[in-house]
């Protein structure tokens, strides 16, 4: 049986359809993950939930324990991982308030303990991160989309930057000379992670806000918490489309 874990926002668990059976605060050899794992079901289907930056959401994204966030869930039982994420659109379709399912990702990341393979190693491990996002998981959140009645936007390339600060215009700039169409500050390590431990992994983006420069007008925290607020209702159809499959 497929045991589906969802990282994300708090918000999440608010929705009226999640209901709570269990907290569990958990430790791996990592440390402590960001959150206690919420076990319950949402559109009746059991899953498991983690918020990724605390549920007070008080832990930047540079600061996440990445490594303790996978581990639990592997320890969990968790078999896949719909990783939801709020980024910046660069791509002229990449909208604020749309979805987006990537399926590519650049790392701009540093400093971030990125692997599970470093210490007291037989051999050297490689992984093929070829396709970094599952390839039929993302499948199967493009088919749900389509059955929810959204218009979610195909592929893309995420573009992972430090954080926690937003990106300059340059930079945005930059990111868009490399091919990028999003940009967030979690895909990484995080997918990276999934893939070590054998997880199936895929994102839901949510545009929160044009990036810096693609926009005439200030981004502003008023305007971000509006447009999540209608991407993430979307998002919420999307899941109970994905979860509700028989």
């Amino acid at each position: 049986m497929t045991q589906t874990a969802i990282i994300g926002g708090t918000g999440l668990t608010r929705l009226p359809e999640f209901q709570i059976l269990a907290r569990e605060k958990v430790s791996t050899i990592w440390g402590e993950p960001s959150s206690d794992l919420i076990r319950g079901r949402l559109y009746g289907a059991e899953i498991v939930f983690l918020a990724r930056h605390g549920e007070n959401h008080s832990i930047p994204p540079h600061r996440i324990n990445y490594r303790a966030n996978i581990q639990a869930l592997k320890d969990a039982g968790v078999s896949r991982i719909i990783a939801a994420a709020a980024v910046g659109g660069i791509r002229a379709d990449m909208g604020p308030a749309k979805l987006a399912i990537p399926s590519q990702i650049i790392d701009y990341t540093h400093g971030r303990a990125g692997t599970f393979f470093e210490d007291g190693l037989d051999h050297v491990t490689h992984i093929d991160f070829t396709h970094p996002y599952t390839p039929s998981l993302r499948e199967q959140l493009l088919d749900a989309g389509f059955r929810a009645g959204l218009r979610v936007i195909d592929g893309g390339v995420y573009g992972c930057t430090q954080g926690p600060r937003l990106e300059t215009p340059a930079e945005i700039t930059r990111l868009e000379r490399d091919g990028c169409d999003l940009v967030g500050m979690t895909a990484m390590p995080e997918a990276a992670l999934a893939r070590e431990l054998e997880i199936d992994y895929a994102c839901c983006a949510v545009v929160a806000n044009w990036a810096a420069g693609k926009s005439e007008r200030e981004i502003t925290m008023a305007e971000i918490e509006q447009n999540l607020a209608k991407g993430m209702a979307d998002c919420a159809k999307l899941l109970q489309a994905l979860l509700t499959q028989v």
